[in-house]
C-alpha cells in the first residue's frame, strides 16, 4: 500500500500570468504557499478475486475491467501517462472540498502520479512532479489551467515561482524569519464562501481576455515583488494587506463572472468589519476567499461573518509526500 499527501496552495499575488498562452510571451510569476489542508491519495494492487480488476473511490466508487472504462478524467489520463493498466485500487480523501479555488485537482492528479510513480519503483523530483501533472492536466485532460497549482503542491513552501518563454520554472523559496511567518499567518483568514464552481470555465474566460489585459498582467506580476519585498523587510504587513486589496480589484476586472454579488457582499462585509485586504481564491466564481486583517480586529470580522465557515490553517513546507511506503 501507499499513501501520498499533498498539500493545497494559497496564491497572494501573480495569478493570471502562470497561464502559457501569457507566460510563453511575458514571462510570468506567483507569489504562493501551501498550507496544512491536504489531499490524500492511497494506492495498492487489487486482489484477483473480482470480476473487475480496478477500483476507483472518490464521490463516486467505479469498478472497472479497462482504462476507458474510468470515468474520472485525472485518474484515467494518470494512469494512461505512466503505462499502467488499472489492476489498483485508488482511494481519494481531502480535507477541504475541490472546485474551491485552492488547487485541490492539481494537487490529487500530483498526489495520484507521485503514488504511481512509487508503484513502479521511481522516486521523482518534485520538478518532474509538477511538469508531469502540468501535461497530463493541460495536454492529456484538456483542462485550460495555469502552471502554479501543480507546481505548489509538488514543491511546497512559500515561494516565488517563476515560468519561463520556454516553458521551464523556477521555484525560489522566501528567506523569512520564523517570527515573520508567524506574524503574517497571524494576519490571514480564510473563510468558504459556500460556492462551488467549474473552474476551468472561468479560467478559460480569463486566457480569451489575456491580450486584452495586458496591463493590468503586468501590474499583477510586478506585486509578486512587491509583496515579497513587504514580507523580507521590517515595515509593517498592513502593506501586504493593502497590496492584497489592489490585487483583488484588478483580478475581478480581468474576466466576467470572477466575481459575483454574493461574493462583493462578503468581502465589504470584511472590509466593513476591519479586514485590510484579502482575495477570491482561484480562477473565481466561489470558493474560499482569503482576508488579511490584524489580530485585534478579527474578533470583529469573525462575528460579521458569522454565517460562514471559518478554516483554521498554517503554511506547510514539504509538499506532496509518501507518508505509507508498503511494497511487497
Amino acid at each position: 500500500m501507499i499513501i501520498s499527501r499533498t498539500p493545497f496552495r494559497i496564491s497572494f499575488f501573480g495569478g493570471g500570468t502562470d497561464y502559457p498562452q501569457w507566460y510563453r510571451e511575458h514571462g510570468g510569476q506567483v507569489l504562493s504557499t501551501t498550507i496544512d489542508k491536504y489531499c490524500y491519495l492511497t494506492c495498492r494492487r487489487l486482489p484477483r478475486f473480482f470480476d473487475y480488476t480496478g477500483r476507483i473511490v472518490y464521490t463516486k466508487t467505479e469498478l472497472v475491467k479497462s482504462l476507458d472504462d474510468i470515468q474520472h478524467p485525472a485518474v484515467r489520463e494518470g494512469l494512461r501517462f505512466m503505462g499502467l493498466d488499472p489492476v489498483l485500487e485508488i482511494t481519494h480523501a481531502g480535507d477541504l472540498p475541490a472546485r474551491a479555488g485552492l488547487g485541490a485537482s492539481s494537487s490529487f492528479l500530483v498526489g495520484l502520479l507521485h503514488t504511481l510513480y512509487i508503484f513502479k519503483g521511481t522516486t521523482p523530483g518534485k520538478l518532474r512532479l509538477a511538469k508531469n501533472a502540468i501535461t497530463v492536466e493541460r495536454d492529456r485532460i484538456g483542462e485550460t489551467v495555469g502552471s502554479q497549482d501543480q507546481t505548489a503542491s509538488a514543491f511546497g513552501g512559500l515561494n516565488i515561482i517563476r515560468f519561463r518563454g520556454d516553458d521551464e520554472i523556477e521555484v525560489n523559496p522566501l528567506n523569512i524569519a520564523p517570527e515573520r511567518i508567524a506574524e503574517l499567518e497571524s494576519h490571514l483568514m480564510l473563510y468558504f464562501t459556500g460556492l462551488l464552481r467549474a473552474a476551468p470555465e472561468y479560467a478559460a474566460r480569463q486566457v480569451r481576455q489575456i491580450k486584452r489585459k495586458k496591463s493590468i498582467l503586468e501590474r499583477m506580476a510586478e506585486m509578486v515583488e512587491e509583496g515579497a519585498e513587504i514580507l523580507g523587510g521590517d515595515e509593517s504587513l498592513d502593506h501586504f494587506g493593502k497590496l492584497l486589496d489592489e490585487a483583488w480589484r484588478l483580478k475581478r476586472s480581468l474576466a466576467e463572472g470572477i466575481s459575483n454579488p454574493t461574493i462583493d457582499s462578503i468581502y465589504e462585509t470584511a472590509r466593513r468589519a476591519g479586514a485590510i485586504g484579502g482575495k477570491l481564491l482561484g480562477a473565481g466564481g466561489g470558493g474560499f476567499i482569503l482576508f488579511f486583517a490584524r489580530p485585534g480586529d478579527q474578533p470583529a470580522i469573525r462575528r460579521a461573518l458569522e454565517g460562514l465557515q471559518k478554516i483554521p490553517f498554517r503554511f506547510e513546507y514539504f509538499g506532496s509526500q509518501i507518508i505509507v511506503r508498503d511494497i511487497f
